[in-house]
Order: C-alpha cells, then sequence, then structure tokens
C-alpha cells in the first residue's frame, strides 16, 4: 500500500556532492518523520539523518555541516544533500518514512530499496 523509490546514488570523488530523493506513494493520510539510513558492508544499519513533519532534522555527528536533510510535503518526498563527501560516507542508503493511512492508523515501518553511494579516495 505504501512505497518508497530512491534516486541519486552513483560514484562520486572524494570532496564532491550527491542528492539523494525517495518519493512517498500510496494510500497517504499523512506522513509523520523521515530519515535517511546507511549501511557499510559488514556493518549495521546506522541512523544519518531525520527529519520531523515539521521539518525539524537532527544529524548523526559525522556528518554534521556536511549533509542536508529536507522535506517537501506537497510532494511527499525527503532528500538528502550530500556534500565533501569522504570515502567513509562509502555505504547503501536508504530511506525511511513513518506513514499513517488515517489519523493514528499507521503502516509497519517503510523502507526504501537502497541506492548505492560510492566516494572514491
Amino acid at each position: 500500500q505504501v512505497q518508497l523509490v530512491e534516486s541519486g546514488g552513483g560514484l562520486v570523488q572524494a570532496g564532491g556532492s550527491l542528492r539523494l530523493s525517495c518519493a512517498v506513494s500510496g494510500r497517504i493520510f499523512s506522513i509523520n518523520d523521515m530519515a535517511w539510513y546507511r549501511q557499510a558492508p559488514e556493518k549495521q544499519r546506522e541512523l544519518v539523518a531525520s527529519i520531523t513533519s515539521g521539518g525539524s532534522p537532527n544529524y548523526v555527528d559525522s556528518v554534521k555541516g556536511r549533509f542536508t536533510i529536507s522535506r517537501d510535503n506537497a510532494k511527499n518526498t525527503v532528500y538528502l544533500q550530500m556534500n565533501s563527501l569522504k570515502a567513509e560516507d562509502t555505504a547503501v542508503y536508504y530511506c525511511y518514512a513513518k506513514v499513517a493511512k488515517f489519523r493514528g492508523i499507521y503502516y509497519p515501518d517503510s523502507w526504501g530499496q537502497g541506492t548505492q553511494v560510492t566516494v572514491s579516495s
């Protein structure tokens, strides 16, 4: 009933930039929190950035000052602008959304398929 489609991943040199997008579609009453996670090989999935329905962001310390999370509620889309990329940012990035089908009634946590970000060193 809910689908998250990610785009924007790819290969970039250290110091470069990428912008990830994640569009939510389906039967949507509202979307609460949205977030970006990442997972490197043999590592646990890590919360990178989150944003509330009102637009208040939070970031993991390692990306503060370099990444910016934003959302367009009219388009049901969340973005992650990644600047000054480092080799350590290489991972599969996953979009997350908490979606309500009606007031107070939520779908199970929704995830995108993941998009590969590779930063060459």
